[in-house]
């Protein structure tokens, strides 16, 4: 009996249903019926819906649900081409089309009932009713991506989902009026800017209005979901509205920032455009639930905030939340042209599921003004969607006509409830357009002229929504002009107090667990702070870390790196006890901290085990690839995060400074495979590493260590750019150090957490000194000692000293070797450990040391125009030096070794022969 002979109208719609459940997940289905749908479909693309697959002729009912499904099946997956979702111009043309033609179906079927229906809940029903369903679900205000996710559970939810009223919100009168509450808001709030202060830029919202309802409603709705906190990164457009509207930030402070006035404390804080600057607030919910509610800062480049949201997100979790992604929300607001041509985007979506950066899913909202700055969508991606990027993570992507205030609203409780359900993003695709230029200032025509002769005459959505209101009798005549009067009323209140004052009132954001740290002035960095520790506190983390556990197996190298770093600190009969490498000194260091309280968190390219094989943090088992934190064994009070990165350098930076910003009490750090991988990192630097506390007043002590030195293996990976980082330093944004003991390294690192402040935290950290027998430190320089700005020359009789050798990192060792060799006693070299702040008293007092000094030298390895001799030169003023460092080069270093070490030992020698007199 073949497949179809028991086939009648009664198992039609279990058929029609098992196809449906093929077409979304065919590995779902019970292997012989998926091996007859797939001769199906292969038939059917061969001899054009036929009926016949293997000689078995289909009955044409049965045919024809095939084809109903398949014409479903299409709406759900290209439906989002054919919505109403351009406010102000026709869409694309896109084909093949959702005619029933390209089916196998046509108008005369239309009447004729089919059991498919029940796929969308409706039963049997007519083809018509099928489709005018399916209109209604997939091609109306609201178009939907999600048929290439993977996951069959995911997908029925979401079809479960917009099955409910076709997709389409059913909202009370009472909500109506709160939704035109929240529009209305976002309308007068711009008109009123626009009125008030002419010509200023604000970056208004205007053709995007209704994503302050639609923010309203997805925070609202998420306070009574259990979330707690909102983290929220946004670029300029539509900022201040969200300030006022969805912050509550003071109608006050927005406009005394708009009369820029003076900041209180100018002294430490030069302050941002109104448009950058960020804001905590703490908003009672109309449930009554209490949330905090975090808007980072931005500076102009767009989507730099992605990576800084993730990382601040991810501290609440660590640090306040217990782990739970359901207790905080981060929202992500982008433009159009930024989430398709800014690259960090990627990088970030690419962090979503990772175990060291995910957060429990981001809702994504692109306010689509169809344009970039001057820019037409069309020169500004290749890819159909500007939110084609979330299909990277799977995401679900809906795409919403912002002129329709209800289906916004009804997108964003989508995303809302699907992140709450599968803790992924979800990306909302707000097309609108923008009603002036870039800023309020241009001139849209230039570039846009027909465009904007269409923007020019369009209702905006407020007005739209209150037509529709008063239609349906929700609302009466006179209600929208009554709510913007009293609305107005108070922007006029707010407006006339901010001109009774002065000054600029500073507002920090960020704030919790900062209670007693202070800015850090320059004497704070250059005072000095005992970073001692108990030796037999030290004694008790050098054992946990150097045994490995029993009962397992390990690889021999594993097993032997750590029988060597047991024997260097307990064996007093090893060669080489007493003798801590850098991976001692430094694991010390996390140790001695996580003791005292604090978190450690270590991120970057291969940081478990260090790109030079050094650290090894995480050992893994050999058979079964257990993996081993020996710190987290110990039973400490704080907790280690180590993770090794993905590919990135410019969003894991942001992540970590964004994670380093919200929780002061982890030791924070990225560390770079290579210094000059910073570079793909480099706004980072300029804009949020160097200049935030300038700019926002927001302390951060994420370190950076940057592996640096000239080990003669060409022109990549020998430079950090040392040179770039001292030309962003002043007065007192960040500390920049170039180590040259493990000891002086574990002192480092602890002062960091023992200030009462954080600054950045800048390390040209080794590469051949991580193994050198001469740069080891001893067990009591680790418990005795302190942090040495500066390491005077202990070895020299200083009155035989003519020739004074300033210099930094690795070749202080190669200058040593060097004396030792020629057997000189008239030259001295003092290792400059902290490059910022200079250490200037110090340098003095070992300049005025040496009596007979004449020659004063700075010495690098570097070429002329890179390290740090420009710096020096500008900062160093107590004696004039002479320069000994490789001319100046466009290339950090040559790629033929022998040159290399030729040019290197051109700069020894110069450092020994001094000028005549």
């Amino acid at each position: 009996m073949d497949r179809f002979s028991f086939l009648n109208a009664a198992h039609t719609a279990y058929f029609a249903e098992l196809y449906d459940q093929y077409l979304v997940s065919p590995d779902s289905v019970e292997p012989s019926w998926r091996a007859f749908f797939q001769g199906y479909d292969f038939g059917a693309e061969e001899s054009g819906l036929n009926g016949e697959v293997n000689s078995v002729v289909i009955p044409e009912n049965v045919q024809k649900e095939f084809q109903v499904v398949k014409l479903i099946d299409g709406y759900r997956t290209r439906g989002h081409l054919f919505t109403k979702t351009n406010p102000v111009r026709e869409r694309r043309k896109y084909a093949p089309t959702l005619a029933l033609e390209n089916f196998g179906l046509s108008q005369s079927d239309l009447n004729e009932s089919f059991d498919a229906g029940s796929i969308l809940g409706l039963g049997r029903t007519t083809l018509a009713e099928i489709i005018k369903h399916l209109e209604a679900i997939y091609c109306d205000a609201i178009g939907i991506e999600y048929m290439y996710i993977r996951k069959p559970e995911e997908i029925k939810w979401i079809q479960d989902w917009l099955n409910v009223n076709d997709n389409h919100p059913a909202y009370s009168a009472d909500e109506k009026k709160h939704i035109l509450k929240k529009l209305n808001q976002a309308v007068s709030f711009e008109t009123f800017l626009h009125s008030k202060y002419v010509g200023q830029k604000r970056f208004s919202v205007e053709g995007n209005e209704s994503l302050i309802p639609g923010l309203d409603t997805l925070m609202e709705k998420a306070s009574r979901m259990g979330v707690k906190q909102f983290v929220m990164g946004m670029a300029h457009r539509g900022r201040l509205n969200v300030l006022a509207n969805i912050f509550g930030k003071n109608a006050e402070d927005i406009f005394s920032e708009f009369d820029s006035k003076e900041y209180d404390e100018d002294e430490l804080f030069d302050g941002d455009v109104k448009y950058h600057m960020g804001w905590t607030s703490f908003r009672e919910a109309d449930s009554g639930a209490k949330v905090r509610m975090d808007l980072a800062p931005n500076p102009s480049h767009l989507e730099t905030v992605n990576a800084v949201v993730e990382g601040i997100t991810r501290a609440k979790l660590d640090n306040h939340l217990n782990g739970d992604e359901k207790a905080i929300l981060p929202i992500l607001v982008h433009g159009d042209a930024a989430i398709a041509g800014q690259g960090v985007v990627y990088e970030v979506i690419q962090m979503a599921q990772l175990d060291g950066y995910k957060v429990g899913g981001t809702i994504h909202v692109v306010v689509n003004n169809q344009v970039g700055f001057t820019t037409n969508y069309l020169d500004a991606r290749s890819s159909t969607y500007c939110t084609d990027i979330g299909k990277v993570t799977l995401s679900p992507v809906l795409h919403v006509n912002a002129d329709d205030v209800e289906a916004v609203c009804h997108a964003f409780t989508f995303a809302l409830e699907f992140r709450m359900k599968f803790g992924r993003d979800v990306f909302i695709d707000l097309l609108g357009y923008r009603k002036y230029g870039h800023n309020e200032g241009d001139e849209p025509k230039f570039t846009q002229p027909k465009l904007y002769k269409a923007i020019a005459k369009h209702p905006n959505p407020r007005d739209i929504y209150a037509d529709k209101l008063k239609a349906a009798g929700v609302i009466e005549e006179g209600h929208v002009k009554q709510i913007e009067k009293e609305y107005k009323a108070d922007l006029e209140v707010g407006l006339e107090a901010s001109r009774k004052h002065d000054k600029t009132v500073i507002t920090e954001i960020m704030a919790d667990d900062w209670d007693g740290y202070e800015i850090g002035k320059l004497d704070d960095i250059l005072a000095e702070v005992d970073t001692t520790y108990d030796v037999k506190k030290l004694d008790k983390i050098a054992k946990g870390i150097t045994q490995l556990p029993d009962g397992k197996k390990f690889i021999r190298k594993i097993e032997r790196i750590i029988a060597d770093r047991y024997a260097r600190y307990f064996d007093k009969e090893y060669k080489l006890y007493n003798q801590l490498d850098w991976a001692m000194g430094e694991l010390l260091a996390y140790g001695s901290l996580m003791e005292e309280g604090f978190d450690v968190r270590i991120t970057g390219q291969d940081v478990e085990r260090g790109t030079f094989s050094h650290r090894h943090a995480i050992v893994k088992t050999e058979d079964d690839v257990e993996e081993i934190n020996l710190h987290n064994t110990l039973g400490l009070d704080g907790y280690f995060h180590i993770y090794n990165s993905l590919l990135s350098e410019y969003g894991v930076v942001g992540f970590d400074y964004g994670y380093a910003m919200a929780s002061p009490k982890t030791l924070t750090i990225w560390e770079a495979q290579f210094g000059d991988f910073s570079n793909g990192a480099q706004i980072m630097l300029d804009q949020y590493i160097s200049a935030a506390e300038d700019k926002w007043k927001t302390q951060n002590g994420l370190v950076m260590l940057l592996p640096h030195g000239y080990e003669f293996q060409g022109s990549e990976h020998s430079s950090a750019r040392m040179e770039r980082y001292l030309q962003l330093c002043s007065n007192h944004n960040m500390i920049v150090a170039d180590c040259t003991t493990p000891a002086n390294f574990f002192h480092l690192l602890r002062r960091q957490m023992k200030w009462n402040f954080r600054k950045p935290l800048i390390v040209f950290t080794p590469k051949r000194l991580l193994r050198l027998p001469e740069a080891v430190s001893t067990i009591d320089e680790l418990a005795k000692g302190k942090f040495q700005e500066v390491i005077d020359d202990a070895s020299v009789d200083k009155k035989k000293v003519t020739s004074l050798v300033f210099c930094t990192g690795k070749i202080y060792y190669e200058l040593v070797e060097k004396r030792t060799e020629l057997g000189r006693e008239d030259i001295a070299f003092v290792r400059v450990e902290q490059l910022f702040p200079l250490p200037q008293k110090q340098l003095d007092d070992i300049i005025a040391s040496y009596p007979n000094a004449t020659d004063y030298v700075w010495a690098q390895e570097e070429p002329k125009n890179m390290g740090a001799w420009g710096y020096i030169l500008m900062n160093f003023e107590s004696v004039k030096l002479r320069l000994a460092s490789r001319k100046a080069y466009s290339a950090p270093a040559a790629g033929s070794s022998t040159r290399s070490k030729a040019r290197h030992q051109r700069v020894i020698e110069s450092v020994f022969n001094a000028p005549k007199k």
